[in-house]
């Protein structure tokens, strides 16, 4: 799979500054979203580089040192739980993707984002479905986003030793909604989300 055929299409009709944006975190019950935005150097090969969902937490942290270093920019935002909570997940996402485009030097003329709905993007942007896994600035977007929630989230667990975040990271799992049972939710839970529990 060649990383870097999505961008050459844009390279091809005239931009010249592509990135790549992901999020991370948009399905836990607890904890902020998380997105990042990438410019990597025109055809940068990074070996290992992928969807960061099928990489081992080892290979994406050393990953992220990778991109950080090399990258030609990357930001890296968060909306809130109240945020999630006050706008819904999607737009919250959204806020948290815009936040992290407007960290990026320079301003990019095409941003490729993750999945297929990009309404509240504020920059000119394309969807890629599955893009994590096609794009090499998605990609990369996707393994900065991940890593970074889950080094808040171990930062939390020491917060709140008793919902366990160090191991399902704020996720939906049986342990969560266990712990969730036995001391009821913390300031940093999703309200919203947490109407659906049973």
């Amino acid at each position: 799979m060649n990383l870097w055929h999505y961008e050459q299409i844009y390279f091809d009709a005239g931009d010249t500054v592509v990135c790549g944006v992901d999020e991370a975190g948009r399905g836990p019950l607890a904890g902020p979203v998380c997105a990042a935005a990438v410019i990597l150097p025109r055809g940068l090969e990074i070996p290992g580089l992928d969807d960061s969902k099928k990489l081992t937490e080892k290979k994406r942290e050393a990953l992220y040192t990778v991109i950080t270093e090399q990258a030609v920019s990357y930001g890296i935002a968060w909306a809130s739980e109240k945020e999630i909570d006050a706008y819904n997940i999607l737009n919250a996402t959204y806020l948290a993707m815009n936040r992290a485009i407007e960290q990026l030097i320079p301003v990019p003329d095409i941003c490729l984002i993750d999945g297929n709905r990009s309404s509240g993007i504020k920059y000119r942007n394309d969807c890629i479905v599955g893009g994590d896994g096609k794009s090499a600035n998605i990609a990369a977007a996707s393994v900065l986003a991940k890593v970074s929630r889950d080094r808040l989230m171990l930062r939390l667990a020491e917060q709140y030793p008793q919902y366990g975040f160090e191991k399902h990271k704020g996720y939906p799992t049986r342990l969560h909604y266990e712990k969730l049972r036995a001391f009821g939710p913390s300031e940093i839970h999703r309200m919203t989300f947490l109407k659906k529990m049973h």
